[in-house]
């Protein structure tokens, strides 16, 4: 079956000056998921994520984004003084678009009333900006950062806009540096190393190209140790034989598959094929 794609990104380049930022770069995100675009800092991140959305020119490539799109930018800010339903309204008319109303009150933006800009609590400026970005119904949605800055509920009550969001069919890259927050909203993710991709596919088969990076805590009358391995069943069995073999007696063991930040660390720090 053909998958629809939302974005297409070939043979992507940009330099500034005689540095080359993006080196060739092929990607293609699917209509309807949750894309996260991830790598260190200095691998060319905001340059593509730019260039997909149209706010940077290139070199020499092709992106092609199939649908209308809505931006929020990690530092977006608006005039000091202006109002949440202000700048609902003067974002409407720049899209030629009807106000949302359903939309409106889903995000809690009737509800911040007639406080200014400036007044608004991280949170309620997150939200506002969502509700910006989502002016005029747009097919994708690129989100940067959009919960820095937010306490857990916050978190929390953005992660259910960006479910429901996908729930729609909306196309939604997200860039974030909060590997918890990848891993729990994104189907698959991408690892920009150097100006190319060296990672593209979901959150398990990362795990399964870098090893699965299990970690052993054992807990004996003779203190507590760690162990690090890709291969858990070899490992427990030849542990538990030693220390029984010793005379070692155990009194707590638990196992912790590696996280999404550990398998990104090793994925974006060493050089590995696409």
């Amino acid at each position: 079956m053909a998958v629809n794609h939302a974005i297409i990104v070939s043979g992507l380049k940009k330099s500034y000056g005689s540095h080359a930022v993006l080196k060739g770069l092929d990607l293609q995100i699917g209509a309807g998921e949750i894309f996260a675009l991830l790598g260190m800092n200095g691998a060319g991140k905001t340059t593509t994520l730019e260039c997909m959305e149209g706010l940077r020119s290139y070199d020499s490539g092709k992106v092609s984004v199939n649908g209308k799109a809505g931006i929020q930018l990690q530092s977006s800010s608006l005039p000091a003084c202006i109002r949440p339903m202000e700048a609902v309204k003067l974002f409407s008319k720049w899209n030629r678009a009807d106000i949302d109303g359903a939309m409106l009150d889903v995000l809690g933006i009737r509800e911040l009333g007639e406080r200014p800009y400036v007044q608004l609590s991280t949170g309620q400026k997150r939200r506002l900006h969502l509700a910006l970005a989502l002016t005029g119904n747009p097919d994708i949605l690129f989100l940067d950062e959009p919960t820095a800055g937010l306490d857990v509920e916050g978190r929390t009550l953005l992660h259910e806009q960006i479910r429901r969001l996908k729930e729609k069919g909306k196309t939604i890259i997200l860039a974030s540096h909060d590997m918890e927050e990848v891993e729990t909203l994104c189907d698959r993710i991408a690892i920009l190393k150097d100006g190319k991709i060296v990672f593209c596919g979901t959150v398990p088969e990362m795990a399964d190209k870098v090893g699965k990076k299990y970690v052993i805590h054992i807990k004996t009358r003779q203190g507590s140790s760690t162990l690090e391995t890709d291969h858990i069943e070899d490992a427990l069995l030849s542990l538990i034989g030693d220390l029984k073999q010793k005379g070692t007696g155990i009194l707590d063991i638990s196992v912790d598959r590696g996280s999404l930040e550990q398998h990104f660390i090793e994925m974006a720090g060493r050089q590995c094929e696409v």
